[in-house]
């Protein structure tokens, strides 16, 4: 296996302009993706995702790379707290938004895995837990969308 670029498609049913939102903004994250979120939606903005609650949480910090309304945001993460982000320190998560018919697509992408200079059983370990995760969040992202354009 490559352990390169992860990626994800998945159409909703809702404008690009509701889909970004979805994706860039904390209120919306922590309904799909993590316990919680601080960040702003502009490039080169820091900011922290939080998995897990109290003194089991996981904080990981992340750089908004690119955000264009509506149709790609992108963002490092996974990178040591007071370090700058870089292609050989982090992870680029890329949210693409392309209209199609009445809804979204979403194409994303995880890169930078080899980059980061692990050893190949910490390198295999981490592709397959965001591997794994992106499979359980994606189809949560649709789910939370859907609920969200649904409700009057």
């Amino acid at each position: 296996m490559e352990y390169g670029t992860i990626e994800r498609e998945i159409h909703i049913d809702a404008s690009p302009e509701v889909v970004f939102e979805v994706i860039s903004s904390p209120a919306h994250l922590r309904e799909w993706w993590p316990d919680d979120a601080e960040l702003e939606a502009a490039p080169g903005a820091t900011g922290q995702l939080v998995f897990g609650n109290g003194t089991d949480g996981v904080v990981v910090p992340m750089t908004v790379v690119d955000a264009e309304p509506p149709r790609l945001f992108s963002f490092r993460w996974v990178y040591s707290e007071g370090e700058v982000a870089t292609s050989g320190n982090s992870l680029l998560v890329t949210f693409e938004l392309v209209p199609s018919g009445t809804g979204t697509m979403v194409r994303m992408t995880e890169t930078g895995f080899r980059e980061m200079g692990w050893e190949v059983a910490v390198l295999e370990e981490a592709y397959q837990e965001h591997s794994v995760g992106w499979d359980t969040f994606i189809p949560r992202l649709g789910e939370y969308v859907a609920r969200l354009v649904s409700t009057p």
